[in-house]
């Protein structure tokens, strides 16, 4: 489905610069990436000392030149010792094992897609709630998180602040997002639609809003926009 290579593709336009540097496929036409490559990745979250209890990394996968993951699409960890599938969610992430065996037989990530080059790295996106009630003084909490490990990872990134976050969704009829004002009244946010995906943007205002954000179906991911 488009669905899925939209998202990965807008994800990754908007947090590029949350992501640590990519691990590149390997052997014939990129089929496969090293265990040891996406750990060092993926294992710079771990190591960042600041702020991060409002935030999840993920190990994305992204598509290097034509075609899209499509519905059903995993990765696979295969070692001397290791075997184990890794589900891919509509943005194509997925939770990265840490495994000192995986590590030590330098085991490999493939892909279930014949023909599809791809890359994997990190993907940081903020925490889910349950009950799809998100305080905005949380949201804005959540992004300065996000933006103090983008610092971290780059500090060229001083200039830029937190302008908001995207609720993303596979489907557009699955976006429903409301924002719920102090004193009770509501508005629902514009959905924007792109290929067969969706977006809900939340943009701070000047000042700390007592409001809170409410999702009528959990989003994907929740992604800051930092500009």
């Amino acid at each position: 489905m488009r669905s899925r290579h939209f998202l990965a593709t807008l994800a990754l336009t908007l947090t590029a610069v949350l992501s640590a540097p990519a691990a590149h496929a390997q052997g014939a036409g990129g089929e496969w990436v090293s265990y040891r490559d996406a750990y060092r990745a993926m294992v710079r979250f771990e190591k960042y000392g600041g702020p991060k209890n409002l935030l999840v990394n993920a190990l994305q996968v992204v598509p290097t030149g034509n075609g899209a993951l499509g519905e059903g699409a995993q990765l696979t960890l295969s070692g001397k010792t290791v075997q184990l599938n890794l589900p891919l969610d509509a943005l194509g992430r997925t939770v990265f094992p840490l495994q000192k065996a995986a590590y030590d037989e330098n085991a490999a990530l493939t892909l279930n897609r014949k023909g599809i080059a791809f890359t994997v790295r990190p993907q940081v996106a903020l925490v889910s709630r349950a009950d799809g009630q998100y305080d905005a003084a949380e949201l804005r909490a959540a992004c300065a998180q996000a933006l103090g490990y983008a610092r971290w990872l780059d500090p060229a990134q001083g200039a830029r602040g937190c302008a908001g976050v995207r609720f993303m969704y596979a489907r557009k009829l699955e976006a429903g997002v409301r924002l719920r004002h102090a004193e009770g009244a509501e508005q629902v946010l514009p959905v924007v639609e792109e290929g067969s995906g969706a977006a809900v943007v939340y943009r701070f205002g000047a000042s700390a809003e007592r409001a809170q954000v409410v999702t009528a179906n959990g989003p994907v991911a929740i992604l800051p926009l930092i500009e």
